[in-house]
């Protein structure tokens, strides 16, 4: 029986050709693994490389949950200001860290980190948004009046991930039902939802408001997935 770290190793020297998940038809390629120690527990790091654009991703692994069911998951995406400076605009770095400390206590789980800055506008679309938010409009408002959408993430480059990974349904670790079904429309079989939800501070709590009332966000006590539906 192949060793599960071994088919992980199998996949980085193995030729990946696919048509791709979504309409952008996101292909990506698992591109280096090795151990991880942190301050949360002892991980695995599988970094992945998406063939259209070279952007890197990562998969931060507890345990070995290779073609196992209601595997713990959390979508993480990159936010420079709060998960490395630690900004209070926002909740992502407590996010960050509690999700990995609760998959670090949990016998395995897999955080993905994204390359998907602000939502998907990109760090500068963010930063300008941040100076209309500080003239008075709401995170929603400051993206539409960029002329994005509230949320411009893509989620065909999670769902390839957790597939190249073999798993077989998730538990996600969210607020947010867009997430969920995003995952599901791409084939991803979501069996619960572990709430994460994180309390404000002064600097923050409009935003997380906005989140609520405008993006659906769930800032609920622990649910499962028909409570995110």
């Amino acid at each position: 029986m192949t060793h599960p770290h071994q088919q992980i190793r199998e996949m980085l020297v193995a030729e990946h050709n696919c048509e791709g998940y979504g309409s952008d038809h996101v292909c990506l390629k698992v591109v280096a693994f090795a151990e991880l120690p942190s301050r949360f527990g002892d991980f695995h790091v599988v970094a992945f490389s998406d063939t259209r654009d070279g952007k890197e991703h990562a998969a931060f692994v507890k345990g070995m949950p290779w073609n196992h069911e209601n595997v713990p998951v959390r979508l993480h995406s990159e936010c420079l200001t709060g998960d490395a400076i630690g900004s209070l605009r926002c909740d992502c770095r407590d996010q960050l860290e509690s999700a990995l400390k609760m998959i670090g206590e949990m016998d395995e789980g897999i955080l993905l980190y994204l390359r998907q800055e602000g939502r998907g506008i990109g760090l500068t679309n963010k930063i300008r948004a941040y100076e209309l938010q500080d003239s008075g409009l709401d995170t929603v408002q400051a993206n539409e009046a960029l002329g994005f959408r509230d949320d411009e993430r893509d989620y065909s480059i999670a769902a390839h991930m957790l597939a190249s990974m073999q798993v077989k349904s998730v538990r996600l670790i969210t607020n947010n039902p867009r997430k969920i079904e995003g995952l599901q429309a791409l084939g991803i079989q979501v069996n619960g939802r572990i709430p994460l939800v994180m309390p404000p501070n002064p600097h923050n709590a409009d935003y997380l408001q906005t989140k609520a009332v405008k993006s659906g966000h769930l800032m609920d006590a622990p649910g499962n997935l028909h409570q995110a539906e």
